[in-house]
């Protein structure tokens, strides 16, 4: 089983899918499967990982937007019409909970009734064409039966054209393109402007306004696929240039190529402003309202507002990463702008546009009413990137039978299944899953922790600061994605463990020094520490997977949150267990 290729869902494929009205080139997944009468405008994928090529989290193209199904009321009769759809002859199960991992940009159907006899799911009963309150974490899926529609071709597979990483703008970043199933860059050796041209068009976009050298978008992590790549400008994909595969020896990460791309306006920045910041990269968000009279400029309410949602405005802004998602801006002056007219704002942080998440439409709800509590952003045009190293935990992943006389202090800081509370302590033992996690910064500004030192909280029993206090979620969870154990990791010592060799370490956590991990370093926790474990005691022997989360509530923003999960496929008999294929990605 190998990864599907996808095309990659970021806030650039968002921007090709506002355009594709105006007539704009958008990405184009590998001929699709032939339309089924009442399927016109509509085309259907399986995604997500591990799969097989008849198995997978259900996408439907509408509009030129990708888009998902949630599970609520989902049946093995709406699998069989949408395994139909994909071309085959009928569906064997289906599946919730996001267990292909969840999708990206919007929900397109929930509640989804068929009786399984219709020629297409758009003569199945829904709440309509993307209503939804549901999150991604619902996803469902189908398994479909291996057999194909006769006649029907077979080209629900999307073949990935290259992504871009670690860009502050829509059309920027580090290329990456993949190989084998595998991720990895491009060396900048013969780097030009044609060859940044056919990445931008294979994209969508227009031609390059430039190309990058010397990692200028980060450094990359892993293989490096391309060197001396040299095109016309006219060729499909990067794949049909010229190039050399490289060696080690050949090229490092600091030599990794990036592209900026032609973009057309769009006009989307005039629609919101910041206002009583310091610089214009700070302040109280206000959007613009109304129909076809005066614009009004209004507030925004501060109920749940964070990262993801300061991200949005950001990018919408052109003003690069969310530094900080507030809740409260009292202390910034808003002139004559007293009225709030938008609630119950939710992101995923992939739009291009506020007004492409999630809100209350016509009912403005806030729990904290008034100006003092409305919703405001500081940007920055640099991001830290948090990568785990995913290879390390399947080589160090064990089990223990650790005494409970020995884990008073991991009790305290909630490091143990709840049954452990009922256990005859110090007498017996609990079972722990353990392996090692090496965290890297890929990004272009370092990782800190969101609160300051005069905010961390002492642990007296391990006799430590925590600076955050979930840094890290660890899930047993079973093929169908429920949870079946969990543990969590507090960051009680950010550092540098170790760093590239042209990068000083900076944070170091002795004598209550500062804490993060800054860019070309990685943070080490040893599978021998503390709450570096899953307490699987309560499971029951079968196929699981483990996964792996970094920064899991969005406190400290980063420049992509997609690569901040790793899942593992685990076997475990109730004595042993085995950690293989594990990889960075919840899809």
């Amino acid at each position: 089983m190998r990864p599907v290729g996808v095309w990659q869902w970021s806030p650039w494929g968002l921007l090709l899918c506002l355009l594709c009205s105006s007539g704009w080139g958008s990405p184009s997944p590998s001929a699709s499967p032939e339309k089924r009468p009442g399927s016109e405008g509509l085309r259907f994928r399986l995604a997500g990982y591990p799969r097989k090529p008849s198995e997978g989290r259900v996408e439907i193209q509408r509009a030129g937007e990708w888009g998902t199904i949630c599970d609520d009321d989902f049946t093995l009769q709406a699998a069989h019409v949408l395994c139909r759809e994909l071309g085959f002859t009928e569906a064997t199960g289906w599946t919730h909970s996001a267990k292909y991992g969840p999708g990206t940009g919007r929900i397109w159907l929930d509640n989804l009734s068929c009786s399984g006899t219709e020629q297409s799911v758009t003569e199945c009963a829904s709440r309509g064409w993307g209503n939804s309150d549901c999150t991604h974490d619902e996803d469902a899926g189908v398994i479909c039966k291996d057999e194909r529609l006769p006649g029907f071709s077979d080209s629900n597979v999307i073949e990935a054209r290259v992504r871009l990483k670690g860009g502050a703008h829509p059309g920027e970043g580090r290329v990456e393109v993949l190989k084998a199933g595998t991720w990895g860059t491009v060396c900048d050796r013969k780097w030009d402007l044609q060859a940044a041209s056919v990445v931008c068009r294979e994209l969508g976009f227009g031609s390059a306004r430039e190309a990058l050298s010397g990692a200028r978008m980060g450094q990359g992590m892993g293989a490096i696929h391309l060197s001396e790549v040299r095109c016309s400008g006219q060729e499909p994909s990067l794949w049909k240039c010229s190039h050399k595969n490289i060696t080690a020896e050949d090229c490092s990460h600091s030599q990794d190529a990036g592209v900026r791309c032609n973009l057309p306006y769009t006009g989307v920045e005039t629609k919101i402003r910041l206002s009583g910041g310091r610089s214009r990269h700070e302040g109280r968000v206000e959007v613009q309202t109304g129909g076809s009279g005066p614009p009004r400029w209004g507030l925004i309410c501060g109920d749940d507002w964070g990262t993801l949602e300061a991200m949005v405005v950001c990018r919408q802004l052109g003003l690069g990463y969310a530094n900080h998602g507030l809740q409260e801006t009292w202390y910034w002056d808003s002139g004559n702008i007293t009225e709030v007219v938008m609630s119950g704002v939710r992101c995923t942080g992939t739009e291009l546009s506020l007004d492409q998440c999630a809100h209350h439409s016509t009912h403005i709800s806030c729990k904290r009413p008034g100006t003092r509590f409305t919703a405001g952003v500081i940007c920055s045009e640099t991001a830290s990137d948090l990568l785990l190293h995913s290879a390390l935990v399947q080589e160090t992943a064990y089990i223990e039978d650790r005494p409970l006389h020995m884990l008073y202090c991991a009790a305290e800081e909630n490091c143990l299944a709840s049954s452990a509370r009922s256990a005859n302590w110090p007498y017996g033992h609990r079972r722990l899953l353990r392996f090692s996690s090496q965290i890297h910064n890929l990004g272009r500004a370092d990782f800190r922790p969101k609160a300051g030192r005069h905010s961390w909280v002492w642990h007296e029993c391990h006799g430590h600061y925590h600076s955050m206090d979930i840094f890290t979620h660890y899930d047993i969870l079973t093929p169908n994605g429920t949870k079946v154990a969990e543990g969590h990791k507090a960051s009680f010592c950010l550092e540098d463990t170790e760093c590239q060799e042209d990068v000083s370490k900076r944070y170091e956590c002795a004598n209550f020094g500062e804490q993060g991990i800054t860019v070309g370093c990685w943070d080490l926790y040893r599978h021998d520490i503390d709450c570096q474990w899953i307490d699987i005691t309560d499971v029951k022997p079968g196929n699981y997977i483990l996964q792996v989360v970094i920064n899991p509530n969005f406190e400290v923003a980063e420049s992509d949150f997609t690569n901040n999960a790793m899942k593992c496929n685990c076997k475990y008999d109730g004595h042993r267990i085995w950690v293989h294929n594990c990889h960075i990605g919840i899809g």
